[in-house]
């Protein structure tokens, strides 16, 4: 395999892993402590990572070095890229956009069902709110939209927090969110975790 042909299919597998997993250039640059300039030649097939790099962007997406470079399908360009990105992004959105809504809409149908027999049971719509944050997040991880996820994790823990405030049997027990303090920080301290790598020259 000649060297050009190599540069071309990483570019086009390190575009498809970074749109993907829902990162800019910059992000993926700032991860890897390198400007977006190198990151966008890398991508336009001017030039290919070195072996440590290639190391750094496997652990990121979560692939090995041979995926990054062996060819999966025919090259693209960015903007043919982008485009078909674009396109998936509309059936992923609507994915999700149908999951949570029906776990809304089966919580109404279980409220509506127990109202006819006069049973106004309000707690069905607070049990709603944690499975459906739960199944958005869920299914931006399994489509690698994870860039807000961290916030995710947060709003699930503190519905959780607020499941409990309503469903508990004692009156109104408000130091429950006195432990969702602490709860919520460690959250975003466990999702800004990263491993430092080291620093490298810009190419």
């Amino acid at each position: 395999m000649q060297l050009s042909e190599l540069k071309l299919i990483s570019a086009s597998n390190i575009i498809k892993l970074r749109t993907e997993a829902g990162l800019t250039q910059a992000e993926l640059g700032e991860k890897l402590n390198y400007s977006d300039k190198t990151i966008s030649k890398w991508e336009r097939g001017e030039a290919i990572p070195d072996a440590y790099v290639l190391t750094q962007m496997a652990e990121i997406f979560g692939v090995t070095v041979d995926y990054l470079l062996s060819s999966h399908d025919a090259w693209e360009s960015p903007e043919q890229q982008a485009a078909r990105q674009e396109e998936a992004g509309y059936s992923v959105n609507m994915i999700i956009a149908i999951s949570v809504l029906g776990v809304w809409t089966m919580a109404l149908t279980i409220f509506v069902l127990l109202w006819l027999f006069d049973i106004i049971l309000w707690e069905t719509f607070i049990v709603a709110l944690p499975v459906s944050i739960l199944t958005y997040m869920v299914l931006i991880c399994v489509f690698r939209r994870r860039q807000h996820l961290q916030f995710v994790i947060a709003a699930f823990v503190l519905s959780m927090f607020i499941l409990l405030y309503f469903t508990l049997p004692m009156q109104k027990p408000w130091q429950l969110f006195l432990i969702a303090i602490p709860a919520e920080i460690i959250v975003f301290l466990s999702c800004n975790i990263r491993r430092r790598p080291r620093k490298k020259p810009e190419k």
